[in-house]
């Protein structure tokens, strides 16, 4: 590699040392390695074909896609995301290695295109010099964050990295890697060694560190010229054989997770897919009934256990590891394609790919989608299995139960439907029917506030609130049904069609402005998930207990809210006459998953606390890294065998780890689900001494009545 004036142009021999049989030899090598390359990556796009069509356009707007993806990639966002050495690592890696990809084109155009067509070359000058510059700083960022990655995985071996689907390919992936970008650097230093005219070219940093180190350990010009064809050599073959091996292992991550982030649907998880209306269709038979975005998923997962390191589940030790489930789906389709004998995809009892239990744990609490850096929608398989386990029979006998209460009853308590408005009879006002008189809000309150004893309590303090701001707000009284969002999210989907008919032929035939919901489930359900249903495909099923046949609310024309959006408009309006200095008590507040990283409303219901005048102290995982209360997904209504409940875990994280530690008096919530999962690890967890679950709701109507009394 000498450093050659020409033209008075600095530049250097690219061959040095490589006769024409060596040129030869490689670029036949390069020929072999690209096709060997392209056939792999043919090949597993081919795959996904085999599977089923994905509900969602993925590639509508594609141009805009690719660059949103590369945004979303060059940003390494998702890698720093409660890692600040993982991004750091990530993002040395990503970006050296991208940068040497580009170098490396660039010389590969300049040599075999520009020079063939113009007998010249642009590979001089400032421009050469620059590029040495650039090619050594971030060859040496990259060598850093491999270093990074090899003393996390083997020094401090950290625990989320390991699995059982670690293997070998782990360890060579980032060996290869480290190996070609201190290769690459020897390479350079040789070299410089070899030719006295290099010792000018300042620019190349790490090249003359590289070179000193050489010369210091006794090797001179003449021996720099002897190894040098060995060592270019051994480093062009690791690179070689790594572009052919990228589509056979781990690397293919580098395409499929871009892929996956270009294909990503914004809205994946609080909008399930809709299942057909196709009877026969079927859910996870096989793995080619999931879709082909599903199998690409699979694909881009990269082992890094970031869903690992959030899931509630995991943490309370239920059989649930949403990367192994991603990674058992992967390993089962290629040893199926291998030839290997087929098993069930999920079922109860063992000797299928996933056991029903592990589903059974699922939280549906999104945390894993939101923590993966390569937007892997782990929902989606994971409600195609529980809707193939509802297909089979194989549900949680307790579960079976809920159903059954909801088909007889309506609701998931299995209570008489004319209940459901008995827990208004303690109020001293009545309530509006929302069926026979026109409301500004049509109040959806829900199973819990309806039927639970402590719940009934948020729904009378939600009720006071609307009279004492002077709303005009009603309810469906037995009209109202269960929603469905979690019996969805557990696999039953004819039955979650027949709440969503139901509920919009109700809303149909009321008149209102607006629809408020008391629990976040309902209101992602109402909001994001009954507009995307084409009744008319059920309408005519005799199955089905309704008639009504359009798209309910499909552009949005009806405002569907939390309680705390609406209150809170209200508060800013002052409807409710606080001061902000009613009550003084230090609370912490915890996100429902359904309200934050469903909906990603987190300011209303803190808002709301201040406005009372509490001193409010965050916890570490807060908004949207914020741990599930264990309710969701069904969770509510199972048993498991866990330590610690997700709920006591919870609670002593607000009194240990919060900067108020055990001054927290109060643990704020927005979500029924959560105030009966925090009473339970109230008692289970040995705090009922220690601090108060109470809701937003019931805060703020202390805080009404406490200024009452003092006007």
């Amino acid at each position: 590699m000498q450093v050659l004036q020409a033209g008075g142009e600095v530049t250097r021999e690219t061959f040095w040392q490589i006769g024409p049989l060596g040129r030869g030899m490689f670029y036949f090598l390069s020929v072999v390695a690209v096709l060997v390359f392209v056939y792999g990556v043919y090949e597993r796009f081919a795959r996904y074909t085999e599977g089923e069509a994905d509900p969602r356009d993925r590639l509508d707007d594609l141009g805009s896609r690719v660059v949103t993806a590369a945004r979303i990639a060059g940003s390494n966002g998702k890698q720093f995301d409660r890692d600040l050495y993982g991004g750091l690592m990530h993002a040395f890696v990503m970006w050296g290695f991208l940068v040497l990809l580009i170098g490396t084109t660039i010389l590969f155009i300049d040599i075999d295109f520009y020079n063939v067509l113009t007998g010249e070359s642009f590979w001089q000058g400032d421009f050469y010099l620059a590029y040495q510059l650039v090619l050594d700083a971030f060859g040496l960022l990259f060598v850093v964050g491999l270093g990074m990655a090899i003393y996390r995985r083997y020094v401090v071996r950290n625990e989320r990295l390991f699995g059982p689907h670690s293997s070998l390919e782990d360890d060579a992936f980032v060996w290869t890697l480290f190996l070609l970008g201190v290769g690459g650097f020897l390479v350079q230093g040789v070299s410089m060694v070899g030719q006295e005219i290099r010792a000018a070219e300042t620019v190349s940093f790490v090249g003359v560190f590289t070179a000193g180190l050489l010369e210091a350990g006794g090797l001179t010009p003449e021996g720099a010229a002897a190894i040098y064809p060995w060592v270019w050599w051994h480093h062009s073959i690791l690179a070689l054989v790594f572009v052919a091996w990228i589509p056979y292992a781990k690397p293919f991550h580098m395409l499929s997770s871009f892929a996956n982030v270009v294909t990503r649907d914004e809205k994946a998880g609080r909008v399930l897919p809709n299942v057909p209306a196709d009877l026969d269709a079927t859910n996870a038979e096989d793995i080619d009934d999931f879709s082909w975005k599903e199998l690409l998923d699979q694909d881009a997962c990269t082992k890094c256990g970031r869903c690992s390191a959030v899931c509630p589940a995991k943490a309370a030790n239920r059989p649930l590891d949403p990367r192994d489930v991603i990674l058992d789906l992967k390993s089962y389709r290629e040893e199926v394609d291998a030839g290997g004998e087929t098993k069930p995809i999920v079922a109860d009892g063992g000797g299928s790919v996933i056991d029903s239990e592990t589903m059974e744990s699922c939280m549906a609490c999104m945390a894993c989608m939101d923590a993966c850096p390569v937007e892997i929608e782990h929902l989606n398989s994971f409600t195609r299995m529980n809707r193939q386990l509802t297909d089979q029979g194989d549900v949680d006998s307790n579960v079976q139960g809920v159903f059954q209460d909801v088909m007889r009853k309506g609701n998931t308590f299995g209570e008489p439907q004319r209940k459901r408005a008995d827990w208004a009879d303690e109020l001293e006002f009545d309530l509006a029917d929302a069926r026979e008189e026109e409301v500004e809000y049509l109040w959806y309150v829900g199973d819990y506030p309806s039927f639970d004893d402590r719940n009934k309590r948020v729904a009378r303090s939600l009720a006071k609130l609307f009279e004492q701001a002077g709303v005009s707000f009603g309810i469906l009284f037995d009209d109202e049904r269960t929603d469905g969002n979690d019996v969805r999210r557990i696999g039953e989907e004819f039955l979650y069609l027949e709440l969503a008919g139901h509920h919009v032929e109700t809303f149909e035939e009321c008149a209102f402005e607006r629809i408020v919901c008391t629990d976040p489930h309902s209101y992602n359900t109402m909001k994001n998930e009954y507009p995307e249903v084409d009744f008319a495909e059920f309408a005519d099923d005799p199955m089905m207990p309704f008639e009504y046949d359009g798209r309910w609310n499909a552009e949005g024309e009806i405002e569907v809210l939390h309680w705390t959006q609406a209150v809170e408009e209200l508060v800013r309006e002052n409807r409710l006459g606080l001061s902000g200095d009613e009550l003084d008590y230090t609370v912490t507040y915890h996100d429902p998953c359904h309200l934050g990283r469903y909906n990603d409303e987190y300011e209303a219901p803190r808002d709301l606390v201040r406005a009372t005048g509490c001193e409010l102290y965050e916890m570490p995982r807060n908004r949207a890294d914020s741990f599930c209360c264990g309710g969701g997904g069904g969770g509510l209504w199972m048993e498991f065998d866990e330590e610690p409940k997700p709920s006591e875990e919870r609670l002593r994280e607000a009194l240990q780890d919060t900067d108020a530690g055990s001054g927290v008096e109060k643990f704020v919530v927005a979500c029924p689900i959560c105030t009966t999962m925090y009473e339970d690890g109230r008692k289970t967890g040995g705090y009922e001494d220690d601090l108060e679950i109470v809701d937003v709701a019931e805060l703020l109507v202390e805080a009404v009545d406490s200024k009452g009394r003092a006007d």
